[in-house]
């Protein structure tokens, strides 16, 4: 029985904190198998992260090393470089998230690792990328968010630039990371040989930015926050309903416009010239907020929702994350999936496997490791065949 598409993938993780362990999650959700590597005796920060404590215990890592192995390994030894080696002849896919840099400091750069295994693939994930003038700088998300233009367009006009209550720029970087592995994966069934796939926090923020880049190269325009509505596109907009909760109502689109004036009862807006079409209702979206947010505060959330709904409009509420954990259709798609996690005794709740695979579905196997080092024998041991004596020495002197 396979675990996902990547059954059979071997996948090395080096790195720590979010981006590149998030990659190497993405791949592990897909069925790979996804050996994490850390240096005796320094855990993974994240192992600590997250805003509920229980007993002692934190849970961001129970998802965010779901369906990984742990083992130590000090790849600054001679010791541990051989046997970090020994691990790329076996492996396909290596993920690391140091500075540019630091892997050839330890004798360990590409040019090593595929002597070693001609078809290794090294994912790199950096703050801004592995060359250019400021590939040696240490690169965080909200700095990432913040340079590549992201955060300039997130909240009011006139006001600070906020970031979201998560690390965004470190979660896209993962996905663009674990992208290029899968195709980096297809092209070495072409050519035979793996290559470097190399990831920015900060590329990765510029490159979900749509149209501002030819808006301004073009135009000149610079696009600025737009409070809780893009601007020029209406109505697309929160409002408030009766019992004081949001809800989103998402018309841009003129037959959908059409059909959001027919459930308010007021079907004449459709044909009003100045919200007949995509730039008329632009030009004039602060009227049609206060129609429609009028409207809103006549009914409840619910209401509106089933209202709109029946008519065909998109929204939706602003939903807290007890109200996702909640909702109905997630829990019946499996987007809301239990981990067991062995260091609390307890099943801790996370999101699913996303995307949802017809023929070969990945799964969540286990929770984060519950300590370190917890697979070491079965990968010195068994995948690599050292002998408890080895074992013992390398224990002994640090290596693992």
């Amino acid at each position: 029985m396979t675990t996902g598409a990547l059954d059979g993938i071997r996948v090395l993780e080096i790195g720590t904190l979010i981006s590149g362990p998030f990659a190497g999650r993405l791949l592990g959700d897909m069925g790979a198998e996804v050996i994490k590597i850390e240096p005796p005796g320094q855990p993974d920060p994240i192992r600590t992260w997250g805003q509920a404590e229980v007993d002692g215990y934190h849970f961001m890592w129970t998802v965010h090393a779901r369906n990984k192995k742990s083992i130590t390994l000090n790849l600054r030894e001679p010791d541990g470089a051989a046997a970090f080696l020994d691990l790329i002849k076996r492996s396909d896919i290596v993920v690391e998230n140091f500075r540019p840099g630091t892997l050839e400091k330890w004798g360990l750069g590409y040019d090593v690792l595929s002597d070693a295994n001609p078809g290794i693939i090294l994912v790199r994930v950096s703050g801004y990328g592995q060359t250019g003038p400021d590939a040696g700088k240490a690169g965080y998300a909200s700095v990432a968010e913040a340079a590549s233009g992201l955060r300039h367009m997130n909240g009011f006009p006139g006001g600070p630039p906020p970031r979201l209550a998560i690390s965004l720029g470190d979660s896209l970087a993962g996905m663009f990371a674990a992208q290029g592995a899968l195709a980096a994966l297809y092209r070495r069934t072409i050519t035979g040989r793996g290559q470097v796939v190399d990831t920015s926090l900060i590329e990765a923020c510029l490159a979900v930015q749509e149209s501002t880049i030819p808006d301004y190269d073009v135009g000149g325009v610079v696009r600025g926050p737009s409070g809780t509505r893009l601007k020029g596109i209406a109505p697309s907009n929160i409002y408030q309903s009766s019992d004081g909760s949001w809800v989103v109502i998402a018309a841009n689109q003129d037959t959908v416009f059409r059909r959001l004036a027919t459930a308010m009862e007021q079907p004449e807006l459709a044909d009003d010239p100045r919200y007949v079409d995509h730039v008329g209702r632009g030009q004039h979206e602060d009227e049609l907020d206060e129609i429609i947010g009028a409207w809103a505060a006549q009914h409840s959330a619910a209401q509106i929702t089933e209202i709109l709904t029946a008519a065909g409009v998109i929204c939706g509420p602003i939903n807290t994350v007890a109200e996702v954990v909640a909702d109905p259709h997630l829990n019946a798609r499996g987007a809301i999936a239990d981990h067991w996690d062995e260091r609390s005794q307890r099943t801790v709740k996370g999101p699913g496997i996303v995307p949802q695979l017809s023929e070969s579905p990945g799964s969540v196997r286990n929770a984060g490791p519950p300590a370190m080092g917890h697979s070491n024998d079965e990968v010195y041991r068994e995948l690599l065949g050292y002998s408890d004596d080895e074992v013992a020495r390398l224990q002994k002197e640090g290596v693992i």
